[in-house]
């Protein structure tokens, strides 16, 4: 089989090489494999997209716990209150 061929069937790495697309940049090799098998597998094209909006609901979600986490509650926003209050005094 042809290295072509091989790119074209070969749907694990085609897979792969979304996932990590999205954590660093391909090398030039990567990237044309990429694009050969993605001109010719909808599956995998299919895939990129899912993957693409889980990556982006899930760093939204983690967005929005760091968010939360750096908010302080209400008792001790009172309690901070009365202590700056009493020091005015």
């Amino acid at each position: 089989m042809g290295v072509i061929k091989k790119i074209q069937y070969n749907c694990r790495e085609a897979t792969y090489l979304i996932e990590k697309r999205q954590h660093v940049r391909l090398s030039v090799k990567e990237r044309l494999h990429l694009v050969i098998h993605l001109s010719g597998c909808s599956v995998c094209r299919l895939f990129q997209q899912q993957s693409r909006m889980i990556n982006r609901v899930v760093k939204g979600i983690l967005k929005d716990r760091v968010e939360d986490e750096r908010k302080l509650d209400e008792g001790v926003k009172r309690e901070m209150q009365d202590r700056i209050n009493e020091r005015l005094r």
